[in-house]
């Protein structure tokens, strides 16, 4: 007599049954946290995971070119010109570039767009070579965006400057699902990134009347307003500041960003790769280019999220709007400050390999919150978001980072209180007592907050 197939969804429902939605999800996040460890960290990295302290970050013995170095994922997505859309995000009925099925995992090789602008010549080759990088480890892809894009022309002052890869199709995804995103591995393509400032744009932007922004003086604006060369034919002539940062390693062969102080002096600090773009066609749009297509702000379909905590072993939850979720990523970042004052992080070209899976109503492998809100995860908390206008440029654009809070404070709410089981008001009391509030980014159009919750705080929970 046969044995019956082996039902992965009997056995969820069976274990829901028995275990309850919240200790469902509970069991579910420390499997998915241990198999992530297991798939993607190297046993120095699985230690330091274990031990509470940030993995190493690995870095390549080789210029990851397209196609070149280890590739984890079962497929392999480049970032060719067909492959991207520069500036834009996908819209609803977009073309996939790819298609998988749930649970399936892919290797993305992205593209920081740093190096590759128009205020930065348009040619990597030598912009890069004015900081001493040979022709051969400037990435061939890059290269072939900057020379060959043709799939829309180029505004730079209209324009997002994100290279975005996607969108991706995951054969099982359908509008109301949940789109879970685990960043199982993230290698550094090249050993340097770049950080911008940009006339108009950042905390301390001249504002477009010519004025300092609330708070501040023109003499406190940056860039300094005597270096802004706006309005010229050329970008280049903007007098926009952009720092070449080479990666080094320092104590106990850490891989740390360097930046000069003085004449002779330098500044090290910490790698820590993370995706700043990920999302799923959230907006409709007639053209490549329909302005709420735009890749600079976030919206509830997630997109340029910037918050530095998604890291390898993290884990990213966006609800799903079109048929496919048509997964996208960009702006790579090798470190990044929260807030992310000056414009740019450290933004530097990126192999991350992602594991795409669908999440249904009522089967507990998602949060709640995330059925309506982008929410975030890893080994060590939960990650509830708010955006100041997450309908991106419907009705208006609006920066308050007070209404990111408060949007960031209800997700926090409502997750302790269905998914977890606290009363409200025990939980509004806990947040106050215990958790930090963060400000994700205050630079893209649509400013952001997340919290952190810690999971150890809940490890003697019944």
């Amino acid at each position: 007599m046969n044995a019956p197939a082996f039902d992965p969804g009997d056995a969820r429902r069976t274990l829901v049954a028995a275990l309850g939605r919240r200790g469902f999800l509970r069991a579910a996040t420390a499997v998915t946290a241990a198999s992530s460890a297991a798939v993607a960290l190297s046993p120095g990295q699985a230690r330091a995971a274990g031990s509470g302290r940030a993995p190493t970050t690995p870095f390549p013995k080789e210029i990851l070119q397209p196609g070149r170095g280890a590739v984890h994922g079962k497929h392999y997505l480049p970032s060719l010109p067909d492959q991207v859309r520069w500036g834009y995000v996908p819209a609803l009925d977009a073309q996939p570039v790819l298609r998988m099925r749930s649970g399936e995992t892919v290797t993305v090789d992205s593209l920081s767009h740093e190096g590759l602008l128009e205020d930065q010549g348009r040619d990597p080759v030598a912009y890069f070579a004015g900081h001493g990088v040979r022709a051969d480890q400037v990435l061939r892809d890059g290269i072939a965006v900057a020379g060959d894009y043709t799939r829309s022309p180029r505004d730079f002052d209209v324009d997002g400057p994100h290279v975005v890869t996607g969108p991706i199709h995951v054969k099982e995804a359908r509008p109301g699902d949940v789109l879970k995103i685990d960043m199982l591995s993230i290698l550094p393509r090249v050993p340097y990134g770049v950080v911008t400032s940009r006339h108009g744009k950042g905390a301390l932007a001249r504002q477009s009347d010519g004025s300092a922004p609330a708070g501040t003086t023109l003499g406190e604006v940056m860039p300094p307003v005597s270096t802004d060369g706006r309005p010229d034919d050329d970008p280049a002539d903007y007098g926009n500041v952009s720092h070449f940062t080479p990666v080094r390693r320092g104590k106990g062969q850490a891989l740390n960003g360097v930046l000069p102080v003085g004449g002779s002096g330098e500044v090290a600090f910490p790698l820590n790769p993370h995706m700043g773009m990920m999302g799923v066609a959230y907006a409709a749009g007639d053209t490549l280019t329909a302005p709420q297509l735009n890749s600079i702000p976030p919206t509830l379909g997630g997109g340029n999220i910037d918050i530095n905590l998604l890291t390898q072993g993290a884990t990213f939850y966006l609800p799903v709007f079109a048929e496919g979720a048509l997964f996208y990523t960009g702006d790579p970042h090798m470190a990044m400050g929260n807030g992310e004052v000056a414009l740019t992080a450290m933004e530097g070209s990126l192999r991350t390999t992602f594991r795409l899976t669908v999440c249904k109503r009522g089967s507990g492998d998602a949060p709640s919150v995330a059925f309506t809100y982008p929410f975030a995860e890893t080994p060590d908390a939960w990650v509830p978001v708010g955006l100041s206008d997450p309908d991106g440029i419907r009705n208006g654009q609006v920066g308050d980072l007070d209404i990111a809070m408060r949007r960031a404070v209800v997700n926090a709410l409502d997750f302790l209180q269905h998914d977890l089981g606290m009363s409200r008001s025990v939980a509004y009391a806990y947040l106050s007592a215990a958790a930090d509030f963060q400000v994700s980014q205050v630079v893209d159009r649509t400013v952001g907050v997340h919290g952190v919750i810690k999971k150890s705080h809940f490890d003697d929970r019944h």
